[in-house]
């Protein structure tokens, strides 16, 4: 199966993912992972879902933010079940369905649902990016009076590369800047709108595969600029992600660049 068909697949899977999505908004916290991070029974439900049905239909292997797996170089399927999952506990439609199928390490088949925005976006390599089925013209430089950035999140987990005063103290550079940060407490939503040119960058402090890789390929598809956080090609073992049209990104890795040195 060429990329286009596997895309196919991913979607006709996601439908009935998106609707234990909806069926399950406001879902109690159910797990707790690390201090201040669960999974509801909705995250669970969806991934055990997304794993089966993958891997059934198309042979491949499935990894997993709820579940783990193994991250096969030759080709795997990489998910996130509910990406903000606090967001989606509270209510807040800051929350999507991720899906991503990797070959050789980098993604061909990318997959961002936003059913609280009745929103999907796909791609597949060689593809534009397509919201709904539509394909969507390729980004083109924001308004610097309206050039907002997503920012992932202010808080970080203990030990993380990037700390919480680290993160804010790149927040206030940024917003001295012509940029204007977006808390949006969601990686997947992030790239999604950098991706539609909704914004004009993101950053992703995530070291997870299952958080970027849809991302990084929707951002390839709209002839944006992505990168790892110190300006490299992204791979699985990245930390994080700088996304954006080339100004946005340039404003974003000169500002991060000048945080870690001083």
């Amino acid at each position: 199966m060429d990329a286009r068909e596997l895309l196919a697949i991913a979607e006709a899977v996601a439908d009935d993912a998106e609707a234990m999505f909806l069926a399950g908004v406001g879902a109690d916290p159910a797990a707790l992972k690390n201090p201040g991070d669960f999974a509801t029974e909705v995250d669970l439900a969806i991934e055990a879902y997304l794993r089966q049905a993958l891997t059934q239909l198309t042979g491949i292997p499935v990894l997993g933010e709820e579940s783990g797996g193994v991250l096969d170089h030759h080709a795997v399927w990489v998910v996130d079940p509910i990406d903000g999952t606090a967001n989606y506990a509270a209510g807040n439609p800051m929350c999507s369905i991720l899906i991503a199928l990797l070959v050789e390490d980098q993604p061909v088949v990318a997959l961002t649902s936003i059913p609280l925005f009745n929103r999907r976006l796909t791609a597949y390599t060689g593809s534009p990016v397509m919201v709904n089925g539509q394909p969507v013209p390729p980004l083109a430089e924001v308004d610097p009076l309206n050039a907002q950035i997503g920012f992932s999140s202010i808080a970080s987990q203990v030990r993380s590369t990037f700390p919480s005063l680290l993160r804010q103290g790149l927040l206030a550079e940024l917003s001295a800047t012509y940029l204007r940060p977006r808390i949006t407490g969601s990686v997947g939503i992030d790239l999604a709108f950098t991706a539609q040119g909704i914004f004009g960058g993101a950053v992703s402090f995530s070291p997870h595969v299952w958080d970027n890789a849809a991302g990084v390929m929707l951002m390839r598809a709209a002839g944006g600029v992505v990168t790892d956080t110190e300006g490299n090609e992204w791979t699985p073992a990245s930390i994080g992600v700088v996304a954006g049209t080339p100004r946005a990104h340039e404003a974003i890795m000169s500002t991060m660049d000048r945080i870690l040195s001083s």
